[in-house]
């Protein structure tokens, strides 16, 4: 299926490794210029060099923080227009809500909800005028069904999703969709963290904690980032038009619920 994306641009926020790069290496290989934005420069120039090497299109990348006003204009201003932006952001570390501060909260929020809704702010309505555009916003299975041991990303995510139903039957009227796309477990650096973390926990091993969560997959696996990224390219293709202010979970089956 050809996606109707050459040509376009995009902007992908944290994607110099795991789901965010999954996402940018689907839409550069339907021809979509892709501005990459990371802090770490060693690991973005990679992922830069090695999205490059499809040669379909144009791929820049932007060191820096985007949860700073600072690291959103640079990064905006390497896209010589956004047509596709997708949100993305590292959650923030698993514990017990005894010990987070209000800094903890704040930052969280920064992160995974007000850096989104800055984005969105900034590039909508030009979305709109031209009569084109797609944000998916990266949050986590855990909208649906929160994980106790990551409350700052289940309170962060959750006030996201919240602002976007609203917003998203907005636009959709000029073309423009704004959707959520939720993983479940996926075979990332964030997920081998939390596997860790929850292990000390229990005081288990890590390799038992692996086993187990992925007995607890229908699917019997964890996902991975380009199958994610394919998912994150059908959402921003001119087929997806007509789909808008929904929560996708890619989670192999692990959500329980029929709604």
């Amino acid at each position: 299926m050809d996606l109707g994306l050459a040509g376009k641009w995009a902007l992908v926020c944290a994607s110099s490794k795991g789901l965010g790069k999954g996402c940018a290496a689907a839409l550069v290989q339907e021809g979509v210029n892709v501005v990459l934005t990371a802090r770490g420069r060693e690991a973005l120039e990679a992922t830069a060099d090695e999205l490059r090497a499809f040669n379909r299109a144009e791929v820049r990348s932007v060191a820096g923080d985007i949860t700073t006003a600072e690291g959103r204009a640079a990064a905006l201003a390497a896209c010589p227009q956004v047509d596709i932006l997708v949100n993305n952001a590292g959650g923030p570390p698993p514990g017990d809500f005894r010990e987070w501060s209000r800094d903890d909260w704040i930052k969280a929020l920064d992160a995974n909800m007000l850096t989104p809704i800055e984005l969105i702010k900034a590039t909508v309505d030009d979305m709109m005028g031209r009569g084109f555009g797609r944000i998916v916003n990266i949050t986590s299975g855990a909208v649906k069904a929160p994980i106790d041991v990551l409350g700052l990303s289940n309170g962060a995510r959750s006030g996201l999703t919240g602002f976007v139903a609203g917003l998203a039957r907005k636009t959709v009227g000029r073309n423009v969709t704004i959707n959520n796309l939720l993983p479940g477990a996926f075979d990332t650096d964030r997920l081998r963290k939390t596997m860790e973390a929850s292990a000390r926990d229990r005081g288990a091993s890590y390799e038992a904690t692996r086993e187990a969560r992925m007995k607890g997959i229908p699917a019997g696996r964890f996902g991975s980032a380009e199958e994610f990224g394919a998912a994150c390219a059908f959402l921003c293709s001119a087929q997806a038009g007509y789909i808008t202010g929904q929560n996708w979970l890619v989670d192999g089956g692990a959500y329980p619920g029929t709604f």
